[in-house]
């Protein structure tokens, strides 16, 4: 492994030691790959990932807008989709990547669609 990713495996378990996720607050997960961003609401007591979205699904991905632009929509996604399923409050796991950019961008955008975290 190279030096950058290993040092974002040791930021991620440091922040997994304390962050966790429950079937009443899930954790909002983000993983962010160089083209797409993809983001999922996990129930950590049972292992289960209760609802997931990214840059790939059909809706978002045919928009012609910046990585940053469908990165909000992929918040505004899975917001709704917790929203419908009882969820309104979550806890945000950033996964070692730095709460800034396209990261930032998922958490406003679940944010304004009235996710709470």
């Amino acid at each position: 492994m190279n030096n950058k990713s290993s040092a974002r495996q040791k930021i991620r378990y440091r922040i997994r030691k304390k962050v966790s996720g429950t079937s009443s607050v899930p954790r909002l997960s983000v993983f962010r790959s160089n083209t797409d961003i993809y983001a999922q609401l996990i129930d950590d007591n049972s292992g289960t990932t209760i609802t997931a979205a990214s840059s790939k699904q059909k809706d978002i991905a045919a928009q012609k807008s910046p990585k940053i632009a469908k990165s909000k929509m992929v918040g505004e996604v899975i917001a709704k989709k917790a929203i419908e399923l009882g969820v309104k409050k979550v806890v945000f796991d950033r996964s070692g990547y730095v709460y800034h950019g396209r990261v930032k961008a998922v958490a406003d955008g679940a944010r304004e669609a009235g996710l709470d975290f």
